[in-house]
Order: structure tokens, then C-alpha cells, then sequence
């Protein structure tokens, strides 16, 4: 073999590569094992344990917080969270684009593009202008756009294609500060390995979260709008003597005792709770609060050091001072800084001080103007410490001194000094807010004014003079990435746009458990029927060697994945089973080969070479043509589906490097150690098995022709009368698993729900009699707020008498409920047109793929054929079926992920054949086409057979072990395999025999007549 060195270099170096990124999934499994132990069942000191080594090098120069980005997550399907698909609604966009204008014609419009948003294909934007048009087909866009904002870029004289053009670009920049927005809120909710990103409808952003149980609280965190403010604030030594006060008033009190009441009542009342004394306490406090308590408390706080103090005097000085001791006071060398940011507190006291500072009797002793709120970002490396800033609450209503809508562009550059660079931020305002601006700075000049989003503090500049005409400079000690970040959050107030959730899916964690030990037993009982097949059929050091391969492709492939951080769903192990059963195609296709050069009387070596030699140009175009689809699938699919193309796609490239060049080191290895001889490749079992068949195929062929035709027919009158079982992702709902404590009836669940949800609903059993999953499109085109709570509660008081007495809602939602999904009607109509154009340019693209490789349109038509027929018979299947099953058959996003792998499978089987018949042709140019082609199926029927088992077999175990949630997909693909195998067989070749007879007909009869 050619280039055996660098081979070898490139193993050792890919094999280096996935064990370093596979080390991280270790070290993880290792710290939350040291958790869990620490804790002992009690969730919040296992967070509390990870939090506090989070900052930690642990690994190789890693802290765990590094290490934790780079293991392989669990998606949510195995750990269980909640996938969101947010949309900007880009109607609230244009609004506040056009400076909220009244034209009658103008909101009609986004009105009317709205409601047909759900039915059309088109983006906002252009239903809009179509809209707009309709209503009065004379007027210009630019006469509601040319605003004060956009005057530079939208003029009168603007035509309407410049106008979209711009409204595009503003829609951009939206989506951009709605993005930024999210992910800071979801990095303040605490999740482990979020994923966020935008997808490439416009307007859409998708949220993955594992791990969090609270979806209600997610809800209202996702789709708020974002809600920049400006305000004044205090500077410390102003509030100093006031914070004093408090905190002798927390020191009078019993906190023991308030916690341990607060504990026990409701959660809305524990701020309210009160000791007689408090009137006794706050007069005290008058009494205490002097310059002398002020430089004896400051010299206290200074002191007060936890490395050298000891345990005893540091719970006494917490016993003096409750307050001070979680919040340590912002002051150098003895005295108070100036500035309003009051002190720093670790991460953990943050919720404590919170708690303090939101009782009344601490409420009763600060300014009523005083608002406290805490800095956006840690201000140490380790992530461990906040800065609390004070502000001060000017207006009467409690409104910021200025709203962030009036920011019309911000921008991070840098400032030229001499001799050094620093990043600044540029900030622009509107006519309004410049007024505003000009007179909030004059009136705060030497003090801060506060930048708040979300209710966090992300700067607080000082003003060093009045700032007119809207254009503002804030520099500070910022990083590059700061300043980008400080511009973002600037821009979001520029926009007074909220999303809405098209799109959900809720897991349970035990759903989720299930999974995990559905997809490892599923997987590993597949590898070893796989490895006793291949011992079976090809001998035990030929089967052992192809299982090897199959070990390493496994762990290139969790490698490669691992080096990518992707997310391990249950489809992506199904991904990576069925990809077990495609790789071994390979090492099939070699021994078929190989076998048949030993038959024509070659030495093992000489055999060997020739069968890796002949076998290598249909591995790689059996591999190619199922990659190609692997790509399909990941463009056009979402979530689920794109976790098990990248898999099958990283499997099949490894199971090639694997299979075609790691074995034959091995073999050219032992054969030059003289450890092996003679290798038959076959068992007592296999010896005369298929050896040399004669099997006429196209003299079948239209017997071949009929069968599927009838499949096909027969599955267009039940389409026509019954139809088929299409899912939520394609027609707008709601799905929910709901588990109970006793066996129930469907027809039982069915009836207790109509009338809660006006008769919208459908319901089946999954896995057992106690648990069922309940589809409802009840209000789907509902995007209120409360919608899905009203919804969880209209499903609790319809199954009420079959739950557990005593049961309440929310025990209900938590406890019951196991999973939910969610698809709009607009999402839906997305999801499903992509789908049909998936599988069409799947179909397109092997087509010409064929053409191609093959350069004869006459393999390309029977391949295109093949595929065809294949997928219409499978389709005829599902709307046969579906109604027979006792498992779900639906038409959803995982269906036609399995209609387009069966598309790369039946093409990776078709392209074997054609391959042989190539070569055959190549060899014996003028012999009979007819017994060309019977030959050649013939010859490769072993391998046909072998690996159409192989697979049926692996993708057997996943449908009966792998779980309800990919039952329907395993079982397509099932049916797939058989229908792909007899199509190649009785369709894609007879079909490129035909077209290929008709075009030597008519080349011999321009022949004769020359």
C-alpha cells in the first residue's frame, strides 16, 4: 500500500486529538462524581461544590468551567431541558422604524401581513410591501421611513427597493441585539452548556437549555422584551451613614428565626415578616449611625480578613454586622470610595444581601429613593465577585431618568491618545433624547450615570461635562470585547421589539434517563451481534480484525464529535448504531473481493492487495453518495435531525479511514510477521454459501416492476381516503407525555379532555398503559404569554379524577408531565416545506451524482428510479399502517430524516452494482449487456445480502430497544432497508439495462446503415 507512513502519522495524530478533547468528558464525570458524593442528595451544595472549583485549573491548564465547555454534552433528549425556537416580531420593528407612525394604511398593513405570516412562505418584510401596495398602490414607502433616525440612509425621494433594503438591514441589527439580550440572560439563569444561536430564517433564534426544570420561568425570561434604562445614582459616602443604620437594624434582629419563618411560609409573604421591636430597633439606629461609628465601622471592615481571622471572631463580627460581613464596603486605605458602586459581595451572598436589603424593616432606614442593583459581570478573574451600585430613583412614578429607546446607534471603536490606545464606545440619540441626555448630564456632572438592561448594571460612566447634541464618548478600562459587548447592550434598547416562542420542547430528566439506557443498551447489543456476524460469516481473525475497526471508528467518531463540543442526543446514537451497520459494508465489500480473488487462484498477499484495490471505488462512492445525504440532511433539518447527520457523517468518514486503510496495515503486518498463510475468509457455515449464483434478475424484471407499483397504487387510494398521520411538526400543536400512577385507557384520556379543549385533541400510549402522549392544535395560533399555562391547566382539570388525590397543578406540570412540545402554525409551514425540498434535492443530487461518476445517463435514470420508488413505497407503507401499529407512525421532521437516509443507503447499495457493471464493461466491452448485468448482480449478491443483514439487524435492535421517541424513525428505516435492497435489484438495474439495450440498438443500427 502506497503512503503507509503517512497513514500511520495521521492515525496516531487523529487518535492523540480525540483522546485529549475525549479527556475532558473524564475529568468532568470525575468532579461531579466528587459532587455528588460531597453533597449527598442535596442538589444545592452539589452546585455549590461545582461553582466553587468552577474557576479551578483542573486539567492540563483548564479550569472545570473550560473543562465543562469541552466535554460531550448530553442533549436534551438524554438529560432533559427545554429546546426553544424564539421570533422577533418583526411587525414592533418597522413600528418603531417608522417612529411609531399612525398612517391608517401603514399599521392595516403589518396587521394584514401578520395573519398571513401563518399561511405564506414569503418574509414579513414583503408581505408587508405587498400589503402596503394593495391598500394604496400610490404611495412610497420612504413617506413613512424617512425619519428623523434614518434621514442619512431613507430620503423622500427613496424608492421603495432602497427602503426594504435598508428596513432589512435595521432588521438585522434587531435580531443581532435580541440575540445579545438572550444570551446574557441566559448566561445569568445558570445553565450548563447552553446552546444559542441564529438560524437562517429571518428573525429566529434557537435556544437549547439542558438541564432546567422550571420552563414557566424560562418562558417569561426568553420573550421579555429588553428594557435599557438610564439612571442617576448616588454616590457611597451620600447613603454610607443609611447603610449603617441597616445593617445595626438586621443585627438587632433574630435572623435565625426570621429564616427559619420564612422558610415555612409562603414565598410571597417571607419578606414581610416582623418582631415586635422593629419600631424599638429603628429608633436605636438614629443613635448609632455617627462620624465616629462611620471610621470605627470602616476600620473594622478593613481589618475583617478570613485568612486572618479566626473562626470564632469572624462569626461574632457576622453576628454585629450581618450586612457588612457578606458585603464587603467599597473604600482605599481606611476611607469610603467615591463613585456609586457600594461594595462587592461573593456570588454566593448575592441572594442573601438581596434578601436583606428587601425586608422592611431595612427598607424603613434607606433613602425611599434608593434602588440597589447588582453589576452584570464578575470583577475578578475567577468569576466569583460582584460590585453592588446605587441608584437613585429620581422620577415619582419610579421610571428611569431616561429609556433606552431613544438610543439610535452605538458603536465600539478606539481613542487615539498619544503614546496609547484605549476602546471607547460612541453612542447616538434621537432629537428627543439628546434633550433628555444634554440635561441629565448637566445635572450629574462629576457623578455617574448608570447603564441598566434587564435590571442589571452593565456600566456606570462619570460625566465629566455636558453632553448636547445626542452624541456621547464613554471610555473607561474596557477590553476590546467589553466595549463590543457595552455597544450591543446599547443597541438594544434602540428596537422595542419581543419575541415570541414558535417552537418548544420540554423533556423531563426520567424521560431522559430513559433514553440514555434505551440508547446504551440499543447501541451495545448491536456491536455485539455486529462482531459475532462478522466472526460468523468471515472467520475469527478476519471478523476480528473488521471488529477492531469498528471499536476505533467508534472512538474516532466520539473524538471528532467531542473536538466539534456537539451535543450527543438519542438520534445521534442512532446515528452512530446505524453507522455501525454502513461500516461494516466496507470491510464486506473487501472480503467479497477478496474472496473471489482467492477462488481464481491467487496467494493471500496477491489476494488481499487485488480485493482492497477492486473494492476501493465502490467504498468511496457508496460512502460519498450517503455523505452527500448526511449534508442534506444537516442544511434543510433542525435540532434532532442535525445531531444525527453530523454523527452518521463523522462515522462514515471514520469507518472509511478505518476500514480501507487501518485494516490492511494490519493485514500487510501479520502477513510479513508470517502470523498468517492462508485465510479463507468464509466458516463451515458460509463455505458454499451464494458461491457463483445464477440467478436471472432481468428476466424477472417485470414481475420487479409490478410489485412495487401495486405497493404504490395501493398507498395512493388510502392516501386519498385516509391519509397520512401527520405530526405537530407539520401541521402547528402541542404535544405532551403524561404519566400516571395507574394503567389508563385512551379512549378514557380522550373523552376527559374534549371538553377542556374543545375537541382538539388526539391521543395515543407510549411504552405502557401508564403513560400516553396527548396532541392538541387547542389555540396553537395563541402567542399570549399565559397561554401554555392556561393550556397545562385545562389538561390538569380534565384528568383530575384519574390522578393521584391531592395532586396539584403545579405537582402536576412538574411530577406527570414527562415532555412537551410546541410548533406555530408559521413554524410548521417552514419545517414542512423544507422537508419536501429536502428529500427532492436529496433525490436531485444523487441523481447527478451518478451521472457524474458513471457518465451514463442511463445508470443515472435507473438510480433516480430506484430512489423514487423506494421513497413513494415507504410513504405507502406509513399511510397503510399507521392505524394497524401500536406505536406512532407519524409524518414529522424524524420521518423524513429516515427518508433521506434510506435515500443514501439504497443509492450506496445501487452504486456497488453499477461499479461492478462498469468494470465488467470495461473488461469485456462486446459482451452481451443482458448477461453483463445479470453477472453482475449476481456476483455481488453476497455482499448485498450481507450487508442488507447487517444493518436490518443493528437498526432491528434499535426499534425494539431504543425507545418510543425514534420507534417510527427506526421502523422507516427498516422498511427502507428491505425496499432500498429489492429496488436495486429489480429496479435501478433492469431500468439502466433498458435504457442502456434501447441505446446500442440504435447505435448499431447507425452502424449497419453506414
Amino acid at each position: 500500500m502506497q503512503n503507509k507512513g503517512f497513514v500511520k502519522v495521521f492515525s496516531v495524530l487523529l487518535t492523540l486529538v480525540c483522546l485529549f478533547y475525549l479527556s475532558f468528558s473524564f475529568v468532568t464525570r470525575y468532579y461531579s462524581s466528587k459532587a455528588a458524593e460531597y453533597a449527598a442528595g442535596d442538589p444545592a451544595k452539589e452546585s455549590q461544590f461545582i461553582d466553587s472549583l468552577s474557576t479551578q485549573k483542573v486539567w492540563l491548564g483548564y479550569t472545570l468551567k473550560q473543562c465543562r465547555e469541552m466535554e460531550i454534552s448530553l442533549g436534551l433528549d438524554l438529560k432533559g431541558g427545554m429546546n426553544v425556537v424564539l421570533e422577533l416580531n418583526v411587525a414592533d420593528v418597522l413600528r418603531s422604524l417608522s417612529n411609531k407612525n399612525t398612517d391608517e394604511n401603514f399599521n392595516k398593513a403589518l396587521d394584514l401581513a401578520y395573519a398571513r405570516q401563518n399561511t405564506s412562505q414569503k418574509d414579513f418584510i414583503d408581505l408587508f410591501a405587498e400589503e402596503y401596495k394593495k391598500l394604496d398602490p400610490g404611495a412610497r414607502l420612504s413617506a413613512i421611513f424617512s425619519t428623523f433616525e434614518l434621514k442619512d440612509r431613507i430620503t423622500p425621494q427613496s424608492t421603495d427597493a432602497q427602503v426594504i433594503s435598508v428596513i432589512r438591514e435595521e432588521l438585522k441589527s434587531a435580531i443581532d441585539n435580541s440575540f445579545n439580550v438572550l444570551r446574557t440572560r441566559i448566561d445569568r439563569f445558570g445553565v450548563v452548556s447552553p446552546n444559542i444561536q441564529r438560524l437562517e430564517t429571518a428573525g429566529r433564534i434557537l435556544v437549547e437549555l439542558p438541564g432546567v426544570k422550571e420552563p414557566e420561568r424560562v418562558r417569561k425570561l426568553l420573550q421579555g422584551s429588553a428594557n435599557l434604562e438610564f439612571w442617576e445614582t448616588y454616590d457611597l459616602p451620600e447613603i454610607y451613614q443609611q447603610l449603617i443604620a441597616a445593617d445595626n437594624v438586621l443585627a438587632k434582629l433574630d435572623l435565625s428565626k426570621l429564616d427559619a419563618a420564612a422558610a415555612e411560609a409562603p414565598v410571597a409573604d417571607s419578606a414581610l415578616v416582623a418582631t415586635d421591636s422593629t419600631a424599638a430597633v429603628t429608633e436605636e439606629v438614629a443613635e448609632v449611625a455617627d462620624s465616629a461609628s462611620v471610621d470605627t465601622l470602616l476600620a473594622k471592615i478593613e481589618q475583617k480578613q478570613p485568612d486572618t481571622q479566626s473562626s470564632q471572631s469572624m462569626e461574632e463580627f457576622a453576628k454585629q454586622h450581618p450586612l457588612f460581613a457578606l458585603l464587603q464596603i467599597n473604600q482605599y486605605n481606611g476611607q469610603l470610595a467615591g463613585g456609586p458602586v457600594v461594595g462587592v459581595a461573593h456570588v454566593k451572598d448575592m441572594a442573601k444581601i438581596d434578601e436583606y436589603l428587601n425586608m422592611k424593616q431595612v427598607k424603613d432606614v434607606l433613602p425611599r429613593n434608593l434602588s440597589l442593583k447588582w453589576g452584570v459581570k464578575a470583577i475578578d478573574e475567577k468569576e466569583q465577585f460582584f460590585q453592588l451600585y446605587a441608584i437613585k430613583v429620581t422620577n415619582r412614578d419610579g421610571s428611569p431618568a431616561l429609556g433606552g429607546d431613544v438610543v439610535t446607534d452605538a458603536r465600539d471603536d478606539f481613542n487615539q491618545q498619544p503614546g496609547r490606545a484605549e476602546s471607547e464606545v460612541s453612542m447616538t440619540m434621537n432629537a428627543e433624547g439628546a434633550k433628555a441626555w444634554a440635561r441629565l448630564t448637566k445635572e450629574n456632572i462629576g457623578k455617574s450615570v448608570a447603564i441598566i438592561l434587564d435590571d442589571m448594571v452593565y456600566s456606570a460612566p462619570r460625566v465629566n461635562d455636558e453632553i448636547t447634541g445626542g452624541r456621547s464618548s464613554i471610555t473607561g478600562d474596557f477590553t476590546p470585547e467589553e466595549a463590543k459587548d457595552l455597544a450591543n447592550v446599547l443597541k438594544s434598547g434602540k428596537m422595542a421589539a419581543s419575541v415570541q416562542i414558535v417552537q418548544e420542547d420540554v423533556v423531563g430528566p426520567s424521560l431522559g434517563q430513559e433514553a440514555i439506557t434505551a440508547g446504551i443498551i440499543s447501541f451495545a447489543i448491536a456491536l455485539v451481534l455486529l462482531m459475532f456476524y462478522m466472526c460468523a460469516v468471515y472467520g475469527l481473525i478476519p471478523g476480528m480484525i473488521a471488529n477492531g475497526a469498528l471499536v476505533i471508528n467508534i472512538f474516532f467518531t466520539m473524538g471528532i464529535l467531542a473536538s466539534f463540543q456537539a451535543v450527543l442526543t438519542l438520534s445521534g446514537i442512532a446515528g452512530m448504531v446505524l453507522t455501525l451497520g454502513m461500516a461494516v459494508d466496507a470491510n464486506v465489500l473487501i472480503y467479497e473481493r477478496t474472496k473471489e480473488e482467492l477462488r481464481a487462484g491467487k496467494n493471500l498477499k496477491k489476494a488481499l492487495d487485488d480485493g482492497y484495490k477492486n473494492a476501493f471505488s465502490a467504498i468511496f462512492d457508496s460512502n460519498l453518495t450517503t455523505i452527500i445525504t448526511g449534508i442534506v440532511l444537516f442544511y434543510f433539518g433542525t435540532g434532532p435531525i442535525r445531531g444525527f447527520a453530523t454523527t452518521l457523517i463523522i462515522g462514515l468518514i471514520a469507518s472509511f479511514i478505518t476500514a480501507v486503510f487501518l485494516t490492511r496495515i494490519v493485514y500487510e503486518g501479520l502477513i510479513a510477521k508470517e502470523k498468517i498463510k492462508d485465510l479463507p475468509f468464509t466458516t463451515s457455515f458460509t463455505k458454499d454459501l451464494l458461491v457463483n449464483p445464477t440467478i436471472n434478475f432481468l428476466g424477472k424484471r417485470k414481475i420487479g416492476y409490478l410489485l412495487p407499483v401495486i405497493l404504490i397504487a395501493l398507498g395512493a387510494v388510502s392516501m386519498a381516503t385516509i391519509g397520512l398521520n401527520n405530526g405537530i411538526d407539520f401541521t402547528g400543536g402541542r404535544n405532551y407525555i403524561v404519566k400516571f400512577d395507574q394503567p389508563v385507557k385512551t379512549d378514557q384520556v380522550r373523552e376527559m379532555l374534549s371538553s377542556q379543549l374543545d375537541g382538539a385533541v388526539s391521543v395515543i400510549m407510549i411504552g405502557n398503559e401508564y403513560q400516553v402522549r396527548i396532541s392538541t392544535n387547542y389555540k396553537i395560533a395563541d402567542s399570549s404569554p399565559t397561554i401554555d399555562r392556561e393550556i397545562e391547566s385545562r389538561l390538569f382539570e380534565g384528568l383530575k379524577p384519574i390522578l393521584k388525590e391531592g395532586t396539584t397543578v403545579d405537582q402536576f406540570v412538574e411530577g406527570n408531565i414527562q415532555s412537551s412540545q410546541k410548533v406555530g402554525p408559521s413554524m410548521a409551514d417552514d419545517i414542512k416545506n423544507s422537508a419536501y425540498l429536502a428529500v427532492l434535492f436529496a433525490m436531485i443530487c444523487m441523481a447527478a451524482y451518478i451521472l457524474l461518476r458513471f457518465r451514463d445517463v442511463a445508470f443515472s435514470v435507473g438510480a433516480f428510479a430506484s430512489v423514487a420508488m423506494t421513497t413513494f413505497s415507504i410513504i405507502a407503507c406509513y399511510t397503510l399502517l399507521w392505524k394497524l401499529m401500536p406505536f406512532s407512525m407519524e409524518v414529522d421532521q424524524t420521518f423524513i430524516a429516515a427518508i433521506l437516509t434510506i435515500i443514501g443507503y439504497s443509492i450506496n447499495d445501487t452504486v456497488v452494482v453499477f461499479d461492478r457493471i462498469r468494470e465488467t464493461i470495461g473488461l469485456y466491452p462486446k459482451r452481451d449487456r443482458y448477461q453483463v448485468i445479470n453477472d453482475a448482480l449476481n456476483s455481488t449478491l453476497s455482499r448485498t445480502l450481507n450487508t442488507t443483514l447487517t444493518t436490518f439487524v443493528v437498526v432491528l435492535c434499535i426499534f425494539i430497544l431504543g425507545g418510543d421517541t425514534i420507534r417510527s424513525f427506526t421502523f422507516a428505516i427498516a422498511i427502507g432497508i428491505i425496499l432500498g435492497t429489492y429496488s436495486t435489484l429489480f429496479v435501478a438495474t433492469p431500468i439502466a439495462y433498458e435504457i442502456q439495450k434501447k441505446s446500442l440498438a440504435k447505435k448499431a443500427a447507425k452502424e449497419s446503415a453506414k
